[in-house]
């Protein structure tokens, strides 16, 4: 079974976006040098950046643009090529092709038979 392990919120103003999250529900966040994505911490990470608590997931925030434009949960699979055929399978569509994320993993979008984008992830590290 895939689990959630991200979710991803759109902006139209990041730094605004990042002072809302943080006065409101106390998450802290960080900005990688030379991106335009800012990581969102919801709990406290082992050495890895894994969530320690279970259950618990971390996100980030990027600015608004298609097909990001509304919040996205991100489902972490074994094999992205394989996970998009199973999604055109059942009925959904590939949005965005698959991307490298850093030396971390890839990515891509979906949009469900509801019309809701959904982010994969494949770890490049176990």
């Amino acid at each position: 079974m895939d689990k959630v392990v991200h979710f991803e919120i759109p902006a139209d103003d990041m730094d605004r976006a990042q002072r809302f999250y943080s006065s409101a529900f106390g998450w802290t966040s960080n900005s990688p040098p030379g991106m335009q994505y800012t990581l969102v911490h919801t709990t406290e990470t082992d050495q890895r950046g894994m969530p320690q608590a279970s259950g618990a997931i971390n996100g980030g925030i990027l600015p608004r643009k298609s097909p990001v434009t509304s919040p996205v949960i991100t489902i972490n699979v074994d094999n992205i090529d394989e996970a998009v055929m199973r999604v055109e399978k059942a009925g959904g569509q590939l949005v965005h092709p698959k991307f490298p994320v850093g030396k971390f993993g890839i990515s891509a979008y979906i949009k469900d038979t509801e019309g809701n984008v959904i982010g994969l992830w494949q770890s490049l590290h176990g």
